[in-house]
């Protein structure tokens, strides 16, 4: 008797790209077998009768970084594993991270980068505006060497945040990510809001080191009208025979800290953001958009809080996740229940329910790609992004029809609707929105270089 089967689902194998009306089942954390015909037999039975059943989300940009009630919202989503350390910022002791949560357990998997301005911060450059010196340079490679054999799934460069970066910095550490064989995740260094240099840039690294490049946010970053453009750079790119590939969410607004470098004077004159158009998410004045007198005191006074600024085009979101390169995120991190932007709970149904069953973008086998397989090659992960048979038992079942994302400013870690169960490593987390195992995940350990996958 297997330990968990699934029956009379719709199974969706993006690597295959088999749809198959039929049954699953799962022994010790592994896919045991698939069939259609005569169900399976299981110490725990679940009905997927007319739901789809497929490999679960991968979530390439987020922040959760061990907070387990962010982790919980995400898993709620129908993500089984996600990618922290991004923009620039991780834990610094990465071993220790993954020996943490091995030994715990979390709600689900987590691969890490090891971040750019965490190296930067532990090594003294404290000024986001100030470059390192050379041997600050050497301090930062070190660590990096070391998190990189922990496991880092790559390096994130926060270039946004830290602007004063120089480029012998950001090379001679890329460098040294794709001696690994790993990934550069980069937050792109903004000059203006109407500014393609920034993407420019990142490709620029990639040709001059050779390493795989994923850009982050794309929306975030050049959605205020310049989709079109940035993706025509992207493509051209890729053409010339770079690995470039990019996340991107559902939302045009996006989310930080007050306290970054992002909102001092000099850079809100020069994105033409207007105070009024800038809300907190968090804290006390939780719901009140900026004034010159909120804004003066949270910079000063409360600079880790955090606002959303409301900017760029939705029918751009929608453009940048039709590129086959591109895959969607979330962005998530850890707020406060009831705090924060509706991305943490509700960015894939809402991918899933906009581009399939609202706009007919994309098919579902499609958009079950960009979500699974498409990730876990990125990343090196060959057991998961697949429903096959001795694949990792990492999966969502999930309703086409009555998903949909309840999340909004005003509450933004509602749950969705249309998820129906949730399997982390081979054992039920979620039932019907129902936490029922939130110690399944572990660490995902990087140990060699990503698949030479083709999109």
């Amino acid at each position: 008797m297997y330990d968990l089967v699934i029956n009379n689902g719709i199974l969706f194998d993006p690597a295959r790209q088999l749809r198959l009306q039929g049954h699953l089942a799962i022994q010790d954390g592994r896919i045991a077998a698939i069939r259609n015909g005569e169900l399976f037999e299981g110490k725990q039975q679940l009905d997927a009768a007319g739901h789809i059943v497929c490999p679960g989300f991968i979530d390439m940009h987020g922040h959760i970084d061990a907070a387990p009630y962010c982790a919980e919202l995400s898993l709620r989503q129908g993500i089984t594993t996600t990618v922290g350390g991004n923009c620039g910022a991780s834990p610094l002791d990465l071993e220790q991270f993954f020996r943490e949560q091995d030994e715990t357990g979390f709600p689900l998997h987590q691969a890490e980068f090891i971040g750019h301005s965490t190296l930067r911060r532990t090594v003294g450059v404290e000024d986001p505006l100030q470059p390192a010196t050379n041997e600050q340079i050497l301090a930062m490679e070190r660590l990096a060497s070391q998190a990189l054999e922990a496991g880092a799934c790559g390096l994130s460069l926060g270039l946004a945040y830290v602007p004063g970066s120089s480029a012998e910095e950001v090379l001679r550490l890329s460098r040294l990510a794709a001696r690994f064989g790993r990934l550069i995740s980069i937050d792109t260094r903004l000059l203006s809001n109407n500014d393609l240099y920034s993407l420019v840039e990142a490709i620029t690294i990639a040709r001059q080191t050779g390493a795989r490049m994923q850009i982050s946010h794309l929306v975030y970053q050049y959605g205020t009208g310049m989709i079109k453009e940035a993706l025509t750079v992207i493509s051209k790119a890729i053409q010339d025979g770079l690995d470039i590939r990019f996340d991107s969410g559902m939302y045009t607004e996006w989310a930080t800290h007050i306290g970054t470098v992002l909102f001092n004077e000099e850079a809100l004159a020069r994105e033409e953001w207007k105070l009024e158009d800038i809300i907190v998410i968090t804290g006390p004045h939780h719901g009140q958009r900026l004034t010159p007198e909120l804004y003066k005191h949270l910079r000063a006074e409360a600079p880790t809080t955090s606002v959303v600024v409301l900017t760029g085009i939705e029918e751009e979101i929608y453009q940048a996740l039709l590129h086959p390169s591109a895959m969607p995120s979330t962005d998530t991190g850890a707020y406060a229940p009831g705090e924060g932007h509706p991305q943490i709970a509700g960015s894939f149904p809402r991918y899933f329910k906009k581009m399939v069953a609202n706009r007919y973008d994309l098919s579902l086998m499609e958009a079950i790609r960009k979500a699974t397989l498409l990730p876990a090659d990125t990343l090196g992960l060959l057991q998961k992004g697949r429903l096959e048979e001795g694949r990792d038992a990492d999966i969502v079942v999930f309703d086409i029809q009555s998903l949909s994302d309840n999340a909004t400013f005003f509450t933004p870690d509602a749950p969705p609707s249309g998820i129906d169960y949730v399997i982390v490593n081979g054992r039920l987390a979620l039932d019907h929105g129902v936490i029922r195992d939130n110690k399944a995940g572990r660490s995902i350990r990087c140990q060699c270089p990503a698949y030479d996958y083709q999109i």
